[in-house]
């Protein structure tokens, strides 16, 4: 991390009073941050449309099939080509089916985008980088890292810096273009890496792809803001014969809808995924984000740079925590599968252990600490000072809270980072540690004097 001088200077040149959005962001509804248990709630009505198309679909493979898990359940509602929830429609914003930190606050963005800088700094500020952000929504979180950016345009003049989103919904693709470049993009042939690319309204590089793999080596800051918590997950219940799996399957008393079932015995996951000095009775298990997680590791040991994930969860302890969301009310997970998001929370334990060692990790710590180390306050206050009417002040207040505060966001979601083990300790050539490196940033409190 820079020395506290600099760091201070840092803020307070990324955050200054002309680094504002045009316009502020509409206040969040009160249930913007998704809550943290249970699949239940109320469901919304099934459209006729979409959401019965999904179904028949999802019925029909069940005929053919029998039950499925709950990761091909989750794949088929929210990634389906045709009818996945994702593809077609994605709501995130206030006008969706939740509200993410992005979409509250623009300080969350750009607390984040100085956290890169600091890195990038640490590391002896590297002539290029490359940001890639996993499931970058409607893009609103790479636009206040860009701001950033373009605010410290001085610092970074001798630096090429790229941006790289990993995103498979077209809608949300056009979103994304359109906020970040006005709509300036170019498809790419079926032959390259990238299906889409432009320039940012600041002039730096812009990529599309649909795979991490597809992303270019090099060195790079990863971003996963709310992206693990939407992959697919299995579920574990245990019973008197031991593990079984939890399945989707048709209702036999009411024909055109789903139900959970119990496997008759043990699955390929259940072998696999559940540890034997596992101590809960209810188990959620994402091999998607262990392998993703995986890749992240891969590319920081061979090429360096480091890994920011943002999302809610827990250390290994949580059980049940699949659930459902649409129009900011929790929804029934098994109701219009294609209507709704599906999440599960973060087991950032899991995560921990599919590095392998490969790679240092920091965390998790809860965003209302994270956000505190960042400088949130500091950058309330200047944002306030320059508030000249009741209603940006009170949105102000209201956005903060809405991070802030443990019952809201502030215990719900937490901050998990990777970077390469010399990052945190520099070994001589005997493998000795030799001098003390600099505190990652937002993993330690921020003493301003």
């Amino acid at each position: 991390m820079v020395p506290l001088p600099a760091r201070r200077a840092l803020l307070a040149a990324a955050l200054g009073p002309v680094g504002r959005r045009r316009l502020p962001r509409h206040q969040a509804p009160a249930t913007a941050a998704r809550p943290s248990s249970g699949a239940g709630g109320e469901p919304e009505a099934e459209g006729p449309g979409r959401a019965t198309a999904m179904l028949q679909h999802l019925l029909r493979k069940l005929r053919a099939t029998g039950p499925v898990t709950v990761a091909e359940y989750m794949r088929e509602a929210l990634t389906n080509p045709g009818q996945g929830y994702y593809t077609r429609r994605g709501g995130v914003g206030e006008s969706g089916d939740f509200v993410t930190s992005p979409e509250i606050s623009q300080a969350f963005g750009e607390l984040i985008g100085i956290w890169y800088v600091s890195e990038w700094i640490a590391t002896g500020k590297p002539q290029a980088f490359q940001l890639v952000e996993l499931g970058p929504g409607r893009g609103t979180l790479t636009d206040d890292i860009l701001r950033v950016f373009n605010q410290l345009a001085s610092l970074l003049s001798k630096c090429d810096v790229s941006i790289h989103l990993v995103e498979v919904s077209p809608k949300l693709s056009e979103i994304q273009a359109l906020m970040l470049t006005g709509g300036k993009v170019q498809s790419n042939p079926e032959d390259e890496s990238a299906y889409m690319k432009g320039v940012s309204k600041t002039g730096i590089p812009i990529f599309w792809y649909r795979d991490i793999q597809d992303v270019p080596p090099g060195y790079s800051f990863y971003l996963a803001h709310e992206f693990f918590d939407a992959l697919p997950i299995h579920k574990f219940q245990r019973t008197e014969k031991g593990w079984r799996e939890v399945l989707v399957d048709i209702d036999p008393d009411v024909p055109d809808q789903l139900r959970f079932v119990l496997s008759p015995s043990s699955t390929p996951a259940t072998e696999n995924f559940i540890p034997p000095e596992e101590t809960r009775d209810h188990v959620e298990v994402c091999p998607e984000a262990g392998v993703i997680l995986q890749r992240l590791v891969c590319r920081i040991e061979k090429d360096g740079g480091a890994a920011l994930v943002a999302d809610y969860g827990h250390d290994g302890t949580k059980t049940d925590t699949f659930r459902g969301f649409r129009n900011h009310k929790l929804h029934d997970v098994l109701r219009a599968p294609g209507t709704a998001d599906l999440t599960a929370d973060v087991d950032f334990s899991y995560l921990r252990k599919m590095t392998q060692g490969r790679t240092a990790t920091l965390g998790p710590i809860k965003q209302r600490e994270f956000l505190k180390n960042m400088g949130i306050d500091l950058r309330l206050q200047v944002l306030l000072q320059n508030s000249h009417d009741t209603a940006t002040r009170e949105q102000l207040l209201h956005s903060y809270d809405m991070l802030m505060n443990p019952q809201k966001m502030g215990d719900r979601f937490h901050f998990f980072a990777l970077l390469p083990h010399h990052r945190l300790v520099h070994l001589d050539k005997k493998q000795k540690p030799k001098s003390p490196v600099q505190p990652v940033a937002g993993f330690g409190e921020l003493l301003l004097k």
